[in-house]
């Protein structure tokens, strides 16, 4: 049986602005030359306009997600304002755009690749399909590394575009050449048309609206910035290609930053526009395959397509079967269709969604639904979405017969698929009150929209009382309970609040995540059995998320609480390129820190606090004084000083823990030790306690900052179970 889920949003404003941008770099690194084939110099211009006429579905894409906070985007939205029809059609079409926009990423990927390797270009169809197993690999596995590795990536990829424009810019002519437009009127349009496809992740993050801190000014913030910059960095990157690549070369060039790049600074410059190209092509071919294995996962739990589809990898958390069929149609599409195909189908089904994105909003606004209540509402009603959906239909008929064929063809397949399936379904969408042909926008069994219940499922944030102590479970740690048990033991009046934090792939969504797994509910039941044997008040909830960190950064502001307590394996640094969620929380969280390091002591008698002068002495006695009263514990003070130290400074160190041990109760000890190997010592001192108090780590060299990989030396050697403090001012 499944819980039901409950949400925390994580995301900033700055990382969905990575995200979205994330998704749109594939195309500057693999159309504009090919586009200027179709166009000429004028490629420049129609990157801009291409821009232009997205920004309608922007605007109308942030007001649904916002009204409908839900993972699955596109597809629910027009699913619940049309009904189960029009939901399949969506569904598929969107599926399609995404997965060949990473075919035509594999493919890009084997030009690049070129540059780095000695490869025949007869090879490229083998290159791009063994990419693509990497890819499926990837995404079966769920790798979290790969999710944080790929904001690096978007992080080169940008500032390598940056630098191009800069080192290229100067030499820009601003004056048009005489052939601005190659193909007049009609090749202009077209390649308007060829790159919408460009822009096809601006609206991406919108999937994940749920996951989205403060959404009503966030979700249009960041799909319009991150429309606004990649706009800027695709205009001027192709003002610079079109001016430093002859026109018959750039024509045919599907790999153009690299032969710039070579061109503005020479062999090593376009090595490592190689480098860069090939990293950001498979990055953003794995996230167009983690992205489009979504919707057949999302309208097989709407019931709109076989089960098999819905189901879960219990080792990896993925959903294995949507991603495999949809690596399968990747391959399909890299194998029989060239990169201009591929670009033009893909473009055409991300207009055909954009244009329903448009009409979703009119539908919503004229129905006057009592559920559609949107946070944030896009201006100029309806002339924005007007223009959106007319610039649509105008472009879409550009892209040839193909194109067009191709999209009937949806149309007709997801009619078959809804007769199959999403006939079935009990969901209706606005428009089945009105008009002769309403039983289309039905499931077999009518009803009325879900879509108030999804709302309840997502909120804000996940309590509405404060806990004094919190306490993030992250699945790894050898007794929860005994982390709890400490956390009582800081101030047993506390109110403690145990949050199992379950952190799923980026292929799955949150309310998927099976939280009454065997192992999660033995966890509860020894939690909660503390509020017997141990008189702790102490309460319990799951959590699934895709950021860790961020994760308990929200908790602990919407909590306000006084002390963050965790499990410990050690290390010290959050990392940059290795992700450490620990290590993040010792540089980010504001609240009082204890970092609990777990080895096995059960029966704590013994207590040894080592002490550093001028260290909030007190405020460390304070603690160590409620954890000795919880397990009637004996405490010894520890200073560590160097073997040239004078007498002087001997018996300073043994007046000053007097000083501290004043109002301590209970049996106490003053331990001043000389030696210069303090790690040593507190180490083989170790041996004779149960648990050992330090403060907070020293600061690290800038390779373990990157790397996040330096152990605490101090927990590393001991041989007792250690708290580390950390007590803000």
């Amino acid at each position: 049986m499944k819980s039901k889920t409950t949400l925390i949003r994580t995301l900033s404003l700055p990382s969905a602005i990575a995200i979205s941008i994330g998704g749109m770099l594939s195309g500057i690194f693999v159309l504009p030359g090919v586009a200027f084939g179709i166009t000429g110099p004028s490629v420049s211009l129609a990157f801009l306009v291409a821009g232009i006429c997205i920004i309608p579905a922007v605007l109308s894409k942030a007001e649904l997600a916002t009204a409908m906070p839900k993972s699955g985007g596109t597809y629910v939205y027009i699913d619940r304002a049309f009904g189960p029809l029009f939901g399949v059609v969506s569904g598929i079409g969107l599926w399609l755009s995404l997965l060949l926009k990473s075919a035509f990423s594999l493919v890009g990927l084997s030009a690049y690749l070129y540059v780095l390797v000695e490869l025949d270009s007869l090879y490229t169809t083998v290159v791009a399909i063994v990419s693509l197993l990497l890819v499926l690999i990837l995404n079966i596995f769920g790798v979290k590394k790969v999710g944080n590795a790929q904001l690096v990536i978007v992080g080169v990829s940008v500032t390598s575009l940056v630098v191009l424009i800069a080192l290229g810019f100067n030499s820009v002519s601003v004056v048009p050449p005489t052939a601005f437009l190659s193909d007049g009127s009609l090749g202009f349009f077209s390649g308007v048309a060829f790159l919408y496809i460009s822009y096809a992740g601006v609206t991406k993050i919108a999937a994940i609206a749920g996951e989205i801190s403060k959404p009503e000014k966030n979700l249009p913030l960041t799909m319009i910035i991150s429309l606004l910059l990649i706009m800027a960095v695709y205009v001027c990157v192709s003002m610079v290609l079109v001016n430093f690549i002859d026109g018959y070369t750039l024509a045919t060039d599907i790999r153009p930053i690299y032969t710039a790049a070579a061109e503005i600074g020479g062999p090593i410059a376009g090595y490592i526009a190689g480098v860069v190209g090939v990293m950001t092509l498979l990055s953003m071919a794995n996230s167009g395959l983690l992205a489009s294995s979504r919707f057949p996962f999302a309208m097989a739990r709407d019931g709109a397509l076989p089960s098999v589809f819905t189901s879960i990898s219990k080792q990896y958390m993925t959903p294995v079967f949507s991603i495999v069929v949809t690596a399968v149609a990747i391959g399909l599409a890299i194998v029989f269709l060239d990169v201009v195909k591929i670009a033009k189908l893909a473009s055409a089904f991300k207009v055909l969604m954009f244009v329903s994105v448009n009409l979703a909003v009119i539908v919503f606004r004229e129905t006057n639904a009592q559920w559609y209540r949107p946070k944030y509402k896009s201006p100029l009603y309806p002339f924005v979405q007007i223009f959106g959906i007319l610039s649509g239909l105008f472009l879409l008929s550009f892209l040839g017969l193909q194109a067009l064929l191709s999209v009937l063809a949806v149309f007709v397949i997801g009619f078959f698929v809804f007769l199959a399936y999403g006939r079935k379904t009990n969901r209706s969408g606005l428009l089945s009150n009105y008009g002769i042909f309403s039983f289309l926008f039905r499931g077999k069994r009518g009803g009325s929209s879900d879509i108030s219940l999804e709302q309840e499922e997502v909120i804000e944030g996940i309590y509405s009382s404060d806990s004094q102590i919190v306490v993030p479970l992250l699945g790894d740690e050898t007794s929860p309970e005994m982390i709890v048990e400490v956390a009582s033991s800081i101030n047993p009046t506390n109110s403690i609040n145990a949050i199992n934090i379950i952190e799923a792939p980026d292929q799955t969504f949150l309310e998927d995540v099976d939280l009454v797994t065997p192992k999660d509910e033995s966890v509860k039941r020894r939690i909660l059995s503390l509020k017997q044997t141990k008189n702790t008040n102490v309460t319990f909830e799951s959590l699934p998320t895709h950021d860790v960190v961020n994760t308990i950064k929200n908790i602990t502001s919407v909590q306000k609480c006084e002390w963050l307590v965790m499990g410990w394996g050690g290390r010290e640094n959050a990392g940059i390129l290795v992700r450490n969620p620990v290590g993040w929380v010792i540089k980010n969280i504001n609240a009082n820190l204890a970092l609990f390091k777990d080895n096995g002591v059960r029966n704590i008698s013994k207590i040894v606090l080592a002490v550093r002068p001028g260290r909030q002495g007190n405020k460390f006695i304070g603690v160590a004084d409620n954890i000795c009263k919880y397990y009637g514990a004996s405490l010894t003070l520890l200073n560590v000083i160097s073997k040239d130290a004078s007498k002087s400074q001997e018996t300073k160190l043994h007046d000053s823990n007097k000083e501290l041990l004043r109002s301590f109760s209970r049996e106490e000890d003053s331990l001043v030790i000389r030696s210069n190997d303090v790690v040593g010592v507190i180490s083989e001192v170790s041996a004779s306690y149960d648990l050992l108090i330090i403060g907070s780590q020293e600061k690290s060299a800038w390779y373990n900052v990157l790397l996040g990989l330096k152990s605490d030396r101090f927990v590393k050697n001991s041989v007792c179970s250690v708290l580390r403090l950390t007590i803000n001012e």
